[in-house]
């Protein structure tokens, strides 16, 4: 039997390569052929996804985090056809900050521009961002700063960093734009986590604001500054992103890159799937295993499970969904086709209290006992000549 190892990180426990390895040892009693693919959906683990094919290499730059100070964000550049993959996470992520200190109304994006600034000097003229797992919702305020644009209060002054800068937004002033960015010299891709709009009860604040770590009267206020950071981009550029799909995505990024930076918006999952060479690594697998840190009705929308589920589809072969957690909407996922199984906390532990400290052992053991599964099935149908039992 040939297994396609497809999973996507488990957030804040473990990376998708973690993931991949730890299952791969629970498979590797049975004795099946496996096949690594580590999947990612933008967020964190994109780079890495890329990294393993031919023709790509990593670059390293030193950016702003996502509360000031320094990062050192790696990113994947393929001389061959001048294109950058980043990942806003490597930036401005939420795993960049402990949980004491996250605060989306500070937190920015400016360390994201400087990357894709990275990105045009090193040569590429097509740059695909990954947006996913922010710590941010500035709307990409900060990007665009870093970029040489100017985002001005009502009397002329540049807005302080972070969701507090909304409220006070009033105009944008393009005339200092990096000019491969003005002029459409570089094609910029923003492969999207979520499908998530800007504004409204689906949008990046209310929906992804409490995560980061926003209040009620927070939360209210970031719904409100978008609005705001929404009308400008218009007046500024003529583009209306406020009801754009995926234009919420990190924490409103996705929303300065359509509107100010005229990227297209697309799935996330299914553009690092094709850069990553899902289609030839499928080929001859019985098997697709991928999995997540929690299963549930956001899956739905754009993540990494999703998109391999339907892909494996399209080519007749059959997946697992290997879940740290479940939650409501989890079987929505079996509705779209897979088998959706538990490899975390029993349900018994209510909230999986136990998951960060325990999710490795779980998911090893969970991957053992599917491997013997599997293997009895597949000896099962060699000795009935090849039928299923």
């Amino acid at each position: 039997m040939r297994v396609l190892l497809a999973l996507s990180s488990y957030k804040g426990v473990m990376t998708a390569r973690e993931a991949t390895e730890i299952v791969a040892r629970g498979l590797g009693h049975a004795g099946i052929e496996i096949v690594r693919l580590p999947a990612a959906d933008g967020g964190s683990g994109t780079v890495d996804a890329v990294l393993g094919r031919p023709d790509w290499v990593e670059k390293t730059a030193t950016v702003a985090g996502p509360l000031g100070g320094q990062v050192t964000a790696r990113w994947a550049f393929s001389p061959v056809v001048a294109t950058a993959v980043i990942e806003m996470a490597q930036a401005a992520g939420l795993a960049l900050l402990p949980d004491d200190r996250r605060d989306p109304m500070q937190a920015s994006t400016y360390g994201v521009g400087e990357l894709i600034r990275a990105a045009v000097e090193a040569g590429a003229q097509k740059i695909i961002v990954g947006l996913g797992d922010s710590a941010t919702v500035d709307g990409g305020v900060g990007m665009c700063q870093a970029l040489g644009a100017r985002v001005l209060d009502s009397t002329g002054r540049a807005v302080p960093p972070g969701g507090r800068g909304l409220t006070r937004v009033a105009a944008l002033d393009l005339a200092g734009l990096l000019p491969a960015c003005r002029d459409g010299q570089v094609q910029v891709v923003a492969a999207c986590d979520v499908d998530n709009p800007l504004l409204g009860a689906n949008g990046a604040a209310r929906v992804f604001g409490p995560q980061k770590g926003a209040t009620p009267e927070e939360v209210r206020v970031l719904e409100e500054g978008l609005g705001r950071w929404a009308r400008v981009i218009k007046a500024a550029t003529g583009r209306d992103v406020a009801g754009l799909p995926g234009a919420g995505a990190a924490g409103g990024l996705g929303a300065a890159l359509a509107g100010v930076l005229g990227a297209v918006l697309q799935p996330g999952a299914a553009t690092v799937m094709q850069l990553a060479g899902f289609d030839e690594a499928l080929r001859g697998c019985d098997l697709v295993i991928t999995g997540e840190g929690r299963v549930d009705a956001q899956t739905m929308h754009g993540k990494a499970p999703l998109a391999v589920t339907r892909w494996a589809q399209v080519h007749g072969v059959p997946v697992v969904i290997l879940g740290g957690q479940l939650g409501p909407g989890a079987e929505e996922m079996t509705a779209a086709g897979a088998l959706v199984v538990l490899a975390g906390p029993p349900p018994w532990l209510a909230g999986g209290e136990e998951f960060p400290r325990r999710a490795r052992e779980w998911l090893y053991e969970a991957a053992r006992r599917l491997g013997t599964v599997l293997m009895s099935r597949d000896g099962t149908r060699e000795k009935a000549g090849g039928k299923d039992q």
